[in-house]
């Protein structure tokens, strides 16, 4: 694929993100040079913030969002277990762990290569991203802080 062609594509697919979030009335940061978007929302108990990225070189919308803690050295090994779990669950996005500072977010991404995409799936990205991490934040927030054992959000989640 050539480059003008990669970059009107991306233009394209950050234009139908910013229709999405208009008609959803969500308020949000964008930096249009960088085709990125910047929103927080308000779950049922932890704040959340998102990021929305088009890949241009890749053809990717990628979606990230960093939970607002990180794990301690002495529920690490937990959390990586915990998160392992969660993705198996998961149909859409994952949660990535990083071991060595126990930081935790969600990412989830969608191409856009050869595919015209629509303001409604952009809507269901990001509202499937919304839930997905509420679901998970203040359970991985009790487990992180030793208010839930493992075995405790093990149980949670197969309930």
């Amino acid at each position: 694929m050539d480059d003008v062609k990669k970059q009107k594509d991306a233009r394209s697919a950050y234009k139908t993100l910013l229709t999405a979030l208009d008609s959803m009335e969500w308020k949000y940061e964008r930096d249009d040079e960088k085709m990125r978007v910047d929103f927080s929302v308000r779950g049922d108990d932890l704040a959340m913030n998102f990021i929305v990225l088009i890949d241009e070189e890749r053809q990717l919308i990628r979606l990230l969002s960093f939970l607002p803690f990180n794990f301690p050295k002495e529920t690490r090994v937990e959390g990586a277990i915990a998160t392992s779990q969660i993705n198996y669950k998961l149909a859409e996005g994952s949660f990535d762990y990083d071991l060595s500072d126990g930081e935790t977010s969600f990412r989830q991404t969608s191409s856009f290569r050869g595919s015209l995409i629509s303001p409604k799936m952009l809507q269901d990205m990001v509202n499937c991203a919304v839930c997905t991490v509420d679901d998970y934040n203040d359970k991985l927030f009790m487990l992180s802080k030793g208010v839930l054992s493992l075995n405790d959000f093990i149980g949670e989640l197969n309930q």
